[in-house]
């Protein structure tokens, strides 16, 4: 039987993010999606321009039904858009023994804000405690801890471990945001810290790769993959779907990565 993974998040209508990048690297990565779409956004490469949230009973109505019938072996979170939605997923997953990645997603490549300030309370209370694996940029971390982003390697450490002591098993800070030729990822968990490093790719294509990392971690776990293992096949694969990007050549902004670049061929 094929593994499944389940996405839990808001459908993207240009394709780069949310949902539909979160199926689309399931599927690169040899993994069965399934999908609970919490809220619909029209936007495109270069902004969000309405987003409108799915009934609290509609998103548990999705929940059941896939659960009823399909055997998850891994679910990722993504854009909530409140403490309602919040809530109602963590009804959904109370209870359940699958492993769980969480993408606090917050604010759109755009800079439009997807997560009310208001719900962040509920997403540190309700979901983190849930999470197997949480994965924030630096501007998410600080959100989540109440701080300055992190500038250095060392504080990326103090707040992964600030967030783990909130409830996940483990934190991915993820260094996007940072400066350097090198962008540095930091798996903490209670074991260690696992520094994983890459050049940093100049290229206006990155729509999507917080949705597409996090939606690569569930996949490899769903895969059956310890955490570190699932991290790591994760981090190449978006270093690949980056490297990759600007050949797809989509919207006029920030175009998304390329999701099957291991996968499609050209000519």
């Amino acid at each position: 039987m094929a593994p499944i993974a389940l996405t839990i998040a808001g459908s993207d209508s240009s394709g780069g993010a949310g949902i539909q990048a979160d199926l689309k690297a399931f599927s690169a990565l040899g993994v069965y999606g399934a999908s609970v779409i919490t809220a619909l956004t029209a936007q495109n490469t270069r902004a969000v321009t309405m987003v409108e949230p799915v009934g609290n009973a509609m998103i548990t109505a999705q929940m059941d039904a896939v659960f009823d019938d399909l055997n998850v072996r891994a679910v990722k979170l993504g854009m909530l858009g409140g403490t309602g939605a919040i809530a109602t997923v963590e009804n959904g997953l109370r209870g359940r023994a699958l492993p769980v990645v969480l993408d606090p997603v917050m604010v759109a490549k755009s800079g439009d804000r997807l997560l009310p300030s208001d719900a962040l309370e509920a997403l540190r209370e309700r979901l983190l405690p849930l999470a197997t694996i949480v994965t924030p940029n630096l501007p998410e971390a600080a959100d989540l801890l109440g701080t300055a982003p992190a500038t250095t390697e060392a504080a990326m450490i103090e707040q992964g471990r600030s967030l783990r002591a909130l409830g996940p098993r483990a934190v991915l800070m993820k260094g996007g945001h940072g400066a350097g030729e090198h962008c540095v990822d930091l798996l903490v968990e209670e074991g260690g810290i696992t520094r994983l490093s890459a050049r940093r790719l100049v290229t206006r294509n990155t729509h999507g790769t917080g949705c597409t990392l996090s939606a690569a971690i569930a996949a490899g776990l769903a895969k059956g993959m310890g955490l570190g293992q699932a991290v790591a096949r994760a981090h190449a694969y978006l270093q690949g779907a980056i490297a990759a990007a600007d050949g797809l050549g989509v919207g006029a902004g920030h175009g998304p990565v390329h999701h099957f670049h291991e996968v499609w061929t050209h000519g």
